[in-house]
């Protein structure tokens, strides 16, 4: 019999180096058996993109794409799906047997999948606040459409850099609307939301911890926080602190993460290996 052929996946962007996705796939491949299958690593800007999609061959099943390759893959995939299309970003990149390049959105169902494993059972959210306004933000409006929340506010540190997101709402038919974190109603609306989603990079939602401090939140009111460095996260312990539900930044990564091993293997992810590898990787890091 004929061994199978050696299948590839791997991560690319600049930088990548930090990047935990390894770890969550050989994860999955070990669980799975998929002794013939790896998981790479390559550092890849955004010029440089189109020419290491051209080396793919059939041994390829798929990449996935972090910052700042989210955007410039939607114009060179050969079909994007319609929720990536809808979005503005593909972190997911499908080789076909044909060749053909099929750009997916995976940070959707990550979202989606990490705030539904910690809200309360029965909980209902209504209100949501999105931290920032970038791909990842608009990745969360339509995760917190799934939920049934269509105006949710989004704070941006500049008003006039919020083009994109507001593209992208407009094409989910979600309405958000937009303040600047200076803004004087930033307090009460981050105090009173049911969900509150941090986009922005390692420490720059700190400052933000003041507005909590000698409040009390209600146990169904959840912060997911998408940072996964260094946690938790500033603003992760005073949510905590304040008796709010906290969803860790590495649940969004394990979901998502679970996601492309289905879409690029065809088998469900085996989630809990998953998360004890990532878990291990992060505590090491520590």
């Amino acid at each position: 019999m004929t061994a199978p052929a050696p299948r590839r996946a791997a991560v690319l962007g600049h930088p990548v180096a930090h990047s935990l996705s390894p770890v969550l796939h050989r994860a999955a491949y070990t669980e799975l058996g998929l002794q013939d299958w790896e998981y790479q690593r390559h550092d890849v800007d955004t010029d440089e993109l189109a020419g290491f999609l051209a080396t793919l061959d059939d041994s390829w099943a798929g990449l996935s794409l972090t910052m700042p390759l989210k955007h410039v893959s939607l114009t060179l995939a050969d079909h994007v799906e319609p929720l990536a299309e809808v979005v503005g970003a593909v972190n997911t990149l499908l080789r076909s047997a044909g060749g053909l390049l099929i750009g997916a959105n995976t940070d959707v169902y990550g979202i989606v999948a990490s705030l539904r494993e910690v809200l309360p059972p029965g909980a209902q959210p209504r209100s949501a606040v999105v931290v920032g306004a970038g791909a990842t933000a608009s990745s969360t409006l339509a995760a917190l459409g799934e939920l049934g929340i269509h105006d949710p506010l989004v704070l941006a540190r500049s008003l006039s850099r919020t083009g994109p997101v507001r593209v992208a709402a407009s094409r989910m038919g979600v309405e958000p609307e937009f303040l600047a974190l200076d803004a004087r109603q930033v307090p009460d609306r981050l105090r009173t939301a049911d969900i509150v989603v941090l986009t922005l990079p390692e420490g720059a939602a700190d400052p933000l911890t003041e507005h909590l401090a000698g409040h009390t939140l209600r146990p169904d009111q959840v912060l997911l926080d998408v940072v996964y460095a260094g946690w938790p996260t500033m603003m992760a312990a005073a949510w905590s602190q304040a008796g709010g539900v906290i969803a860790p930044g590495y649940l969004m990564l394990l979901h998502q993460a679970g996601e492309q091993v289905r879409l690029m293997t065809g088998y469900e992810a085996p989630v809990e290996a998953m998360r004890e590898a990532l878990l291990a990787a992060l505590a090491a890091r520590v």
